[in-house]
């Protein structure tokens, strides 16, 4: 069949359904297998983009596509592949495009985590079971060839053997940062907020909101001379915690943490650490001793 025969089909199909039908759909309504697919186009998705056309990402009404419908899918196209997808394995057997998934996670690279976090959180992982092991897998693979993996920005942290055993049943503080308004660096969110409350003016923000639901905050950033624009702000103590706490990253514009180690986040951020030391350096904060 030629690639311009497929393309009469696909469009036969979306005449005859009124919509956008799935890569299942399309192969059982016209018998065209998945090779024949990737000979001319190299993937469903981007057969239907040759016919000006879209898959479906939402629900009905307009409505995002649940979680729970995003990974009882992901979960079927791993069943049927016995490994993890890729991109383009996943446009080829999914109800859906890589797009919503990427949106949650912030990468590719992160769905296999975040769905499984998101899983055994919602008491979802026992009827896939094998599926999820196979990301636990995967992570082990991964970790064997870490250290200082290059692409990623990260080297694997420093080993000190010089440092003293800690005392048992005694909490542990970040750094020491006075004289300032926070005696220790932040280990966890709140301080994050407050050391965030300390420096918003001087970076530059105006809050309007603080909730407790996702986004944290709501504010007015300047961005030039007499120019300031509305962004909605997550707080983390580490800037991957957003992968974790499986948030929409379509949903937020920006991250603050204290530590930056998310080096793929498709948000801009903030590190407040970073930020401190600037601070200091202009001298709107005494030094940390």
């Amino acid at each position: 069949m030629s690639r311009q025969e497929i393309s009469e089909a696909i469009v036969g199909c979306v005449d005859k359904l009124q919509y956008v039908p799935s890569f299942a759909e399309f192969v059982k309504m016209t018998q065209i297998s998945r090779r024949q697919i990737r000979k001319h186009f190299g993937s469903y998705t981007r057969a239907l983009r040759e016919c000006n056309l879209q898959r479906r990402e939402t629900g009905g009404g307009g409505q995002k596509v649940p979680l729970e419908k995003l990974f009882a899918d992901w979960a079927s196209v791993v069943q049927r592949l016995k490994k993890l997808p890729s991109m383009g394995e996943y446009e080829m057997l999914s109800k859906y495009t890589t797009g919503p998934l990427v949106r949650w996670f912030g990468s590719w690279r992160q769905v296999p985590y975040g769905l499984k976090h998101f899983a055994e959180s919602r008491g979802l992982a026992e009827p896939w079971k094998s599926e999820l092991e196979l990301v636990s897998t995967a992570g082990q693979a991964a970790g064997a060839m870490a250290g200082a993996t290059a692409g990623t920005g990260m080297a694997a942290a420093p080993v000190h053997m010089h440092w003293p055993l800690a005392l048992v049943n005694r909490p542990a503080y970040g750094p020491p940062m006075w004289p300032g308004p926070l005696a220790y660096g932040p280990m966890n969110e709140m301080g994050v907020v407050f050391l965030f409350g300390v420096l918003a003016q001087q970076m530059g923000f105006v809050v309007h909101k603080l909730q407790s639901e996702f986004p944290d905050c709501e504010a007015m950033r300047q961005i030039g001379e007499e120019k300031w624009q509305y962004v909605r702000i997550e707080f983390e103590y580490e800037s991957r915690n957003f992968v974790k706490h499986m948030h929409d990253a379509s949903e937020c514009d920006l991250i603050i943490c204290w530590k930056h180690n998310w080096p793929e986040c498709p948000l801009q951020v903030v590190e407040l650490k970073k930020a401190l030391r600037l601070q200091q350096s202009q001298n709107f904060l005494p030094p940390e001793s």
